[in-house]
């Protein structure tokens, strides 16, 4: 036997003793089963640490994925990093996860947590808000809310050890004051700071490089090896694994960081901290007022020509480069937005001896100055371009299709065992919806692990065969109609899924009236939007009867185990829209490549994105639920059967009056 047979078996070995019967995990958690599907899944990743090779592992509700590629990490006593798909998520790792299992394994292990810029306390940015515009002046805040949020985070900083902003409890992560405490690529004066030798970002990369385990999340990996500015270019080549949970996002992700993104945020930021600090530090040495100015008002008229006749834009739309590119009030507004910013860098340059935010400020101006340049010009090959949208903002975006290509260069770089792992990869057993997008196709193992839960006894699924069709002027109308008999029937305690923000008012007015009618005022309507996801999400728990009316941001990353929901009604089938420019820009390529992009775009997307959906339903091993697809092409067209195969087993049922049944029955064992 070889060093690394041997290497491997022994790794193997640990693992498997970990997870028996009278194994550590057994032993420090009351009530642990031993679960045959979540032993393979770590021994794959054993085997895939000793030979560094990478894995992609789907594991459905239920396996344990994260202990399963934690535990082999933390025994083999390699150098890791692990990352996953949002914050949250990651503090689950680094303050539950984690501690649990050293203490249970006592393992010697170090363990960090390392997060993006805009998660830390910038001390110089801080003190920068105290003073305000010019010296002695306060911060102007947009209101009450912003001044109680900036007093908090004052009281805190003298306490905090780590810095991080989710340590103030109740922080709203959007509130207008983070921006101005926190630092960015752009304004960070690196070691020129004078709060560097206390800089909270400093620190947290400085335990990163000491640590066994470093816990990040996606968009800091991609950030960072677009820009190199988290350290995580610098820690991934140091590591022997690099895990990545919740892979499905990966891709949209990688795209968002990996190609030039041009918008109105970026240049209205500049101009507030180019008028805030050339007031502060160079009064009088140029007419600063005016610069930021012309940045402001290139920026305004760039979100106008982009909008062009869409005069009310309440949602963030996606436009075709085409739709806009021709159009002169376009181009010269991409032009005066480069020129103000050139001008801004020029005046700069002049007072540039003052300190070192002039400096960065002069660097931020002429990056700005060079990205509309460049969407001045044509795209490069290989590239997608569009824009978008929203109600105050614009965002020109060149794009790669996929990330197959940096994936394949990091791994040619930095050779390690890589694993992705998530309960939604793929519908068939090459997993190739994510193979194919991350180049992993030839060389990866997959592994496709089922729930282990019993779906059989305790889902149905119900798909309405006579039922308005998706394209037709009634369906969001019949959809609430449905759902308001199925959380009539059940007291609440019931999701509904849109594909669409815009079908949200009507499912949840329609819903309504439908509860009313039914004689169950008593059920309370939830709707996205009408506060924060963990607000509303908290007020559905705590409610007696309740439905919640949500789109994609309730699709995935919601977990309520238990009888609280027993219900999940998905309006139409979520099929990618097929005017996105991203999505017309693969669907050339695989048409070019020869393939069937129906099949392996459009039908591939639906299936895992309905996984998703349906992986709402079923938390744990006891509970009990219907899964309802408003969308009669499931049963209709020949691709439903691919779709229906790619949800867990569960009974069909085939008319109303049985899920209602069903339905009834759940609610009387309630």
């Amino acid at each position: 036997m070889s060093a690394l047979d041997e290497s491997v078996a022994s790794l193997a070995d640990a693992v498997a003793h970990a997870f028996s019967g009278g194994g550590a995990l057994a032993q420090a958690e009351p009530g642990y089963t031993e679960r045959e599907v979540q032993q393979r899944f770590a021994l794959a990743v054993a085997e895939a640490i000793e030979s560094r090779q990478a894995l992609v592992a789907e594991a459905g509700t239920g396996v344990g994925k994260t202990y399963a590629y934690l535990v082999p990490l933390l025994l083999s006593g390699r150098r890791a990093l692990v990352s996953t798909a949002t914050k949250s998520l990651q503090d689950q790792l680094f303050l539950r996860d984690l501690p649990r299992l050293v203490r249970s394994l006592d393992v010697p292990a170090r363990v960090a947590l390392l997060k993006g810029r805009a998660s830390y306390l910038c001390l110089h940015r801080l003190a920068q808000a105290r003073q305000g515009g010019a010296p002695g002046q306060p911060v102007l805040l947009p209101d009450r809310f912003a001044v109680r949020a900036l007093a908090r985070i004052e009281a805190w900083a003298p306490s905090t050890r780590s810095g991080d902003l989710a340590e103030i409890e109740g922080l709203d992560e959007h509130s207008p004051v983070i921006p101005l405490v926190t630092s960015t690529r752009d304004n960070c004066l690196g070691s020129d700071c004078p709060q560097f030798a206390a800089c909270h970002v400093v620190k947290a990369r400085r335990e990163a490089m000491a640590a066994d385990l470093v816990v990040i999340n996606h968009h800091l990996f991609f950030a960072d090896l677009a820009l190199r500015d988290s350290g995580v270019a610098e820690l991934l080549p140091s590591v022997d694994a690099a895990v990545f949970d919740e892979a499905h996002q990966l891709v949209d992700t990688g795209v968002q960081f990996l190609g030039l993104t041009l918008g109105s945020a970026q240049a209205l930021d500049l101009a507030r901290d180019l008028v805030a600090v050339g007031l502060a530090q160079a009064r009088g040495l140029a007419d600063w007022p005016a610069l930021a100015g012309a940045i402001e008002r290139g920026a305004r008229d760039l979100r106008l020509a982009a909008a062009g006749p869409l005069r009310e834009v309440r949602a963030m739309l996606k436009l075709r480069w085409s739709e806009r590119a021709g159009q002169p009030a376009f181009l010269q507004a991409i032009e005066a937005l480069a020129a103000a910013a050139g001008a801004a860098a020029t005046a700069l340059q002049g007072v540039i001896d003052v300190g070192p935010d002039m400096n960065r400020l002069r660097e931020r101006a002429l990056g700005l100055a060079e990205a509309a340049r460049t969407f001045e010009a044509d795209a490069v090959a290989g590239t997608v371009r569009w824009i978008d949208v929203s109600t105050h903002a614009v965002r020109l975006v060149e794009s790669p299709l996929d990330i197959r290509d940096m994936l394949t260069e990091q791994r040619r770089r930095a050779p390690k065992a890589w694993v992705f792992t998530s309960a939604t990869l793929g519908d068939d057993e090459a997993l190739s919806w994510f193979t194919r997008a991350t180049g992993l196709e030839t060389d990866a193992r997959t592994l496709r692990l089922g729930s282990p839960f019993d779906y059989a006894a305790h889902a149905r699924l119900y798909v309405p065969a006579r039922f308005p069709k998706p394209n037709e002027a009634g369906h969001a109308v019949a959809v609430a109609q449905l759902a308001a008999r199925c959380a009539a029937a059940l007291g609440g305690r019931t999701f509904v899924l849109t594909t669409t923000l815009r079908a949200l008012p009507v499912v949840a007015e329609t819903l309504r009236s439908g509860l009313d009618e039914a004689g169950a005022q008593e059920v309370e309507v939830l709707m996205q939007g009408s506060g924060p996801k963990r607000a509303l999400l908290q007020r559905f728990l705590a409610a007696r009867a309740a439905v919640l009316v949500g789109s994609q941001t309730f699709w995935e990353g919601i977990d309520v185990p238990g009888d609280a929901l027993q219900c999940v009604l998905i309006d139409k089938l979520p099929f990618p829209p097929p005017n996105d420019p991203l999505v017309e820009a693969r669907v050339k390529r695989i048409e070019v490549e020869g393939g069937n992009a129906f099949e392996q775009c459009f039908v591939a997307d639906a299936a895992v994105s309905l996984k998703q959906g349906a992986g709402r339903l079923v938390r744990s091993e006891t509970d009990r639920g219907l899964l309802v697809v408003c969308d009669p092409r499931m049963v209709r067209m020949p691709y439903g059967r691919r779709l229906i195969a790619a949800l867990p087993p569960m009974q069909r049922v085939e008319d109303e009056s049985e899920a209602l049944a069903w339905l009834t029955e759940l609610a009387l064992d309630h």
